[in-house]
């Protein structure tokens, strides 16, 4: 594929690789998601291929990654357009938080920032970025858990 007239031979294996260890950046309008984390586009594309990320755009980069099979997405609506809108899209928060059970995230906006497997890693990386959340919390692994109450 080409991006930015230079010629590159990705593959999502590599893409993965290469991501490992990169602490994803704040998303501002877009993102993909690599392995457990989202990331903005131009993150990724400039981490692999090396270019400055002035020399392609968003969509560009979105749409080399998503036909390399990775998804894509659009940063949550304000709270305000959320209320509106939440009726009639029939996928709430608590909808999107089933895919993280078990783990820690950040919530701004109605929107995951970050999951993390521990509170000191999640505070860490919302540090690093400048980040702040309406509120960190370990997402419950069950109904049972949610509910506050013992097992029988």
């Amino acid at each position: 594929m080409t991006i930015a007239g230079h010629p590159f031979e990705l593959r999502r294996s590599d893409v993965v690789r290469a991501m490992r260890d990169v602490d994803p950046e704040a998303i501002a309008s877009h993102y993909v998601v690599v392995g457990a984390h989202r990331y903005p586009p131009k993150q990724v594309i400039g981490e692999v291929t090396g270019l400055d990320r002035a020399d392609f755009t968003s969509h560009q980069a979105r749409r080399t990654l998503v036909r390399l099979g990775f998804a894509a997405g659009r940063r949550g609506p304000s709270p305000a357009q959320t209320r509106t809108s939440a009726a009639t899209s029939g996928e709430g928060l608590a909808d999107r938080l089933r895919a993280h059970t078990g783990e820690w995230v950040a919530i701004k906006d109605e929107d995951v920032l970050y999951t993390a497997g521990s509170p000191q890693e999640l505070v860490g990386w919302l540090s690093r970025h400048g980040q702040r959340a309406d509120s960190v919390f370990r997402v419950p692994e069950d109904d049972l858990a949610a509910s506050g109450l013992a097992p029988l």
